[in-house]
């Protein structure tokens, strides 16, 4: 996929020569006047008339007309240099492949240095160039019925680097196109069908993902879930024909089984809401409600590539929600792995009850840190909208840490409270130790605060991403559908953790 070069063979073909294009008061400069020479002035001339732009973004295409061994030039706008940051070049980038994809273009060379800035390094552009090729180019797999037209993609990037350290400019390409592709398979996991994606296809999935990487795998069964005393889990799973999956990845980036960071995400592969059944309107695109596991598989993949000198366990309690005659019912009292018996007052209010048991599983084998990841509550849409997920914890270095990873893969979060006072509302049964829903008010933060109840005092953070796991628009980084929101994050939170900061 991609070949780096430590030049430019302007003498060589080239069937699409990408440049950058800073704004500037000066003449061109750099391989870009070498260019214009060659062409007598003609790229001045078109800058001169305006239709040539160096405004952010915005790709013109000049057909060289044979007068040299460029085929093509894209010149891409990237504004003004001072205001270039890591994610703007990545979506600059993101823009530029959309476009060449577009145009069925399928080799392409891009003088890297063009892009280069105060801001940022050769090797983090080739991170940023990587990263935005998967995403931009990602596409939702459908089941439409298709011509027999074989598709054109890019299949040849070129990358040139003036530098001579090549070993960070590949470094850079791989681990970028690694989140890329991690990211990825969070967004198709999250567009299957929930007829094609249940938890026992979950379960397949981590299997396959566990060969490839060498991570130890567990699966729990029923049987094992009732033996172990997976309340929470197992009731959520009543009302279904599918078997509930308790799915256990573990990656050992260190000697000892020591340090390990947990990271749960709810595996509900659809969600009817059972008895307390959500409406016509809202019942559709339950099929994402597994939007966590997607985003801890998407990092285990990405963890898988780059091999952080860490210990991880993925855990990912797994069903989908469902009416029958056995369905669990508002009302019911139940009893948690972790032995904290929980009054039923809303059975949509299921992921949270997975996610009791996942994260005491969790504990269970050996995590000294746990982050869970949700499509857990309509109210965290209320609260943040659709570009910001939710966060809660009960530690400030940890929540510092995975706030830092959020911000370097522009994957924004914001902090909801936990006081004692929301502590005592889900604390407040006749029946039980605690109740899963004590009413519409602080929806998103009842809700947190439930699971936080089973981290207890081991340092904890909660991810809604309710309202960003998918959108409804197209961006520079890919389509429409599921984002596979925070993949990039958890993993960087991995990476880059250390103990005690």
């Amino acid at each position: 996929m991609f070949n780096v070069h430590n030049q430019l063979e302007l003498n060589e073909k080239h069937e699409t020569l990408v440049i950058g294009l800073y704004q500037q008061n000066s003449k061109l400069s750099g391989l870009a006047a070498e260019l214009d020479n060659q062409l007598d002035g003609q790229i001045t001339e078109l800058m001169k008339a305006g239709d040539l732009s160096t405004k952010r973004k915005l790709i013109t295409k000049v057909h060289t007309l044979g007068r040299l061994t460029i085929k093509r030039i894209y010149f891409v706008g990237l504004g003004k240099e001072k205001e270039i940051k890591f994610d703007s070049i990545r979506e600059v980038f993101g823009t530029l492949f959309k476009a060449i994809q577009d145009a069925k273009i399928q080799d392409v060379t891009i003088a890297l240095d063009t892009f280069v800035t105060d801001n940022v390094d050769q090797s983090e552009a080739a991170h940023a160039l990587a990263e935005a090729f998967a995403l931009s180019t990602y596409k939702i797999i459908d089941y439409k019925q298709k011509a027999n037209e074989p598709e054109k993609n890019i299949e040849k990037i070129h990358v040139v680097a003036n530098t001579e350290e090549m070993d960070e400019i590949k470094s850079g390409l791989e681990v970028g196109y690694a989140f890329g592709m991690g990211t990825n398979s969070a967004r198709t996991l999250t567009n299957m069908p929930p007829n094609l994606l249940t938890a026992t296809e979950l379960a397949a999935y981590s299997i396959e993902l566990a060969e490839k990487y060498q991570f130890e795998v567990e699966i729990l069964e029923k049987e094992e879930m009732e033996r172990l005393g997976m309340g929470a889990l197992l009731a959520v799973n009543k009302g279904s024909e599918e078997p509930p999956k308790m799915i256990v990845l573990k990656y050992q980036g260190k000697e000892e089984w020591t340090d390990v960071i947990g990271l749960v995400g709810k595996g509900i592969t659809y969600d009817t809401g059972g008895y307390s059944i959500k409406p016509k309107d809202g019942i559709v695109g339950m099929k994402t409600d597994m939007g966590g596991a997607a985003a801890v598989l998407g990092a285990m993949e990405i963890i898988g590539e780059i091999k952080p000198e860490q210990n991880v366990v993925a855990v990912i309690p797994s069903t989908d929600n469902m009416i029958s005659g056995g369905a669990f019912k508002p009302d019911d009292v139940i009893v948690s792995l972790s032995g904290k018996t929980i009054e039923v007052l809303n059975t949509d209010a299921e992921g949270r009850l997975a996610l009791a048991d996942g994260i005491t599983y969790a504990k269970h084998h050996g995590a000294d840190y746990l982050v869970d990841i949700a499509t857990l509550t309509g109210g965290v849409i209320i609260a943040l909208g659709t570009e910001t997920t939710g966060a809660m914890t009960n530690n400030e270095e940890l929540f510092e840490q995975v706030l830092q990873a959020s911000h370097e893969c522009t994957e924004p979060i914001w902090r909801l409270p936990i006081t004692e006072k929301d502590k005592k509302r889900v604390r407040n049964s006749k029946m039980a130790d605690l109740n899963n829903s004590p009413g519409r008010e602080g929806h998103a933060i009842m809700a947190g605060t439930f699971i936080g109840e089973f981290a207890e005092s081991t340092p904890w953070v909660h991810l809604d991403i309710a309202g960003t796991a998918t959108t409804s628009k197209d961006s520079d980084l890919g389509p429409e559908g599921a984002t596979g929101v925070m993949a990039r994050t958890l993993a960087a939170f991995v990476e880059r953790f250390e103990k005690g900061k």
